[in-house]
């Protein structure tokens, strides 16, 4: 099955087509009530410019417990794939999101406006970031990172794509982070044929991150979330979903844990 992309799009001097991640809206038909996964302008205050810096892939610089977090699968329960990981970047809300680098080690990445304004009524978010990434190869990512300080903000991206009428199949799948860690995420792969008869594809992986291991909502979430189409197989899919988010993410010691 291949992917017929939609949206022509100008990425670092290269012509790509990328499908962008499925949004919400009246195309949901879903009742009111549903916070549904989109992807909006993210805010513009800039907080830490000097984190803009070109990643080098497999080679993490040092940091701080103020970088170290805790991943799970579920924002509203602990799951045992629950884990500490360390970032070249900040991922919280006591931090600006737009300053994750748009260099992430061979991908390169542009700020994409989103102006569905009923999306930000709708979620709520703190903060909200739209980017789409592209390898020299020719790969494309999307990233959306949703910032919240309550649960109206997230939801599992499902239930947009079922919305929508596409078919989905999803489990869990852990990222090598060294030889004795990972990384563990939900991956979501849907295809959608559309009433001329193009067949969409999307892969989906996503976590969510947390500041500390108490995990307050008033402490924030973040949802990390990749959207890409497929690229030969799910399994190989993945792993170029796993290339970019090692670059980002690295196996932290200890879990961070909330002052007293």
């Amino acid at each position: 099955m291949t992917t017929n992309p939609t949206t022509n799009t100008e990425l670092i001097g290269q012509r790509i087509q990328p499908n962008a991640p499925v949004e919400a809206g009246p195309a949901t038909k879903l009742p009111h009530y549903f916070v549904l996964t989109v992807l909006v302008l993210a805010l513009p205050f800039v907080y830490l410019p000097q984190l803009q810096m070109r990643l080098v892939p497999g080679v993490p610089p040092s940091t701080t417990t103020d970088q170290i977090y805790v991943a799970d699968l579920d924002f509203w329960r602990r799951t045992e794939r629950e884990t500490q990981v360390a970032a070249n970047a900040y991922f919280d809300l006591a931090h600006d999101l737009n300053n994750v680098p748009l260099d992430v080690g061979q991908w390169h990445g542009v700020d994409v406006e989103e102006n569905n304004q009923e999306v930000m009524i709708l979620l709520e978010p703190e903060q909200y970031i739209q980017r789409l990434y592209q390898r020299e190869s020719g790969e494309y990512i999307w990233l959306s990172m949703i910032g919240g300080r309550s649960s109206q903000p997230f939801h599992a991206p499902d239930i947009c794509y079922d919305a929508d009428g596409w078919q989905y199949n999803l489990g869990s799948y852990p990222i090598a982070l060294d030889e004795e860690h990972s990384l563990f995420g939900l991956w979501l792969e849907a295809n959608k044929t559309t009433e001329n008869g193009e067949t969409l594809e999307h892969v989906v992986f996503y976590f969510y991150l947390f500041p500390n291991e108490t995990r307050k909502l008033s402490d924030g979430i973040v949802l990390f979330k990749l959207t890409s189409g497929r690229h030969g197989t799910v399994e190989e899919t993945l792993a170029l979903h796993a290339d970019f988010i090692r670059n980002l993410f690295f196996s932290a010691p200890t879990l961070p844990t909330q002052p007293s």
